[in-house]
Formats: structure tokens, C-alpha cells, sequence
């Protein structure tokens, strides 16, 4: 039986199942030649390039989404109780 490829492509997406080094870890997430996104040193997909200014916009927009999301779930507490009533909901339409 043909042994299996550790990396290439498929449809397009890249992957890699070699062991991986430090190096090759470490070389993969910084390289300044190459856009924002970059193949993952292992498994499938892509990874961002901490070398890209994108990529640290994007890991702050989402740092900022998250501690959006976190700090105003204890605001809305009091909307969630006024939601979980039971009473029925009176609608009028003019027409």
C-alpha cells in the first residue's frame, strides 16, 4: 500500500502533518514577505501572520468584541428578566 502524504493541498486548503519544530513554528507565524493570512505549521487551514499589521487588527477587534460582550452581559440582566415573563402580549394594528 502507497504510504499517505504528510502535507499538500486539498481543494485549495492546505495541510500539514509533519511533526513540527520549534522552528518551523515560530517561522511560520512571522513572515514579513507574505500577506496576512499564511499555511498553519500543522493540521489544516491557515493561520494569521503576526508580521502583517491586518492581523494584529484583526486580534483587536476581537479582543474588543469579546470584552464587549463579557462586561455588558451583567447589564442586561435586568432585560432578561423583563423577557422571561410569562403574561401574554397584547398587539393592536391600525389599519
Amino acid at each position: 500500500m502507497a504510504d499517505k502524504p504528510n502535507s499538500g493541498e486539498l481543494f485549495g486548503i492546505p495541510y500539514n502533518f509533519e511533526k513540527p519544530s520549534m522552528r518551523r513554528l515560530l517561522s511560520s507565524y512571522w513572515q514579513p514577505g507574505d500577506g496576512m493570512l499564511v499555511k498553519k505549521p500543522f493540521g489544516v487551514g491557515y493561520t494569521l501572520n503576526l508580521a502583517n499589521w491586518r492581523s494584529w487588527l484583526v486580534i483587536g477587534v476581537a479582543g474588543a468584541l469579546l470584552y464587549q460582550e463579557r462586561s455588558g452581559s451583567s447589564d442586561s440582566s435586568a432585560d432578561a428578566e423583563d423577557a422571561e415573563s410569562d403574561e401574554p402580549v397584547e398587539v393592536l394594528v391600525d389599519d
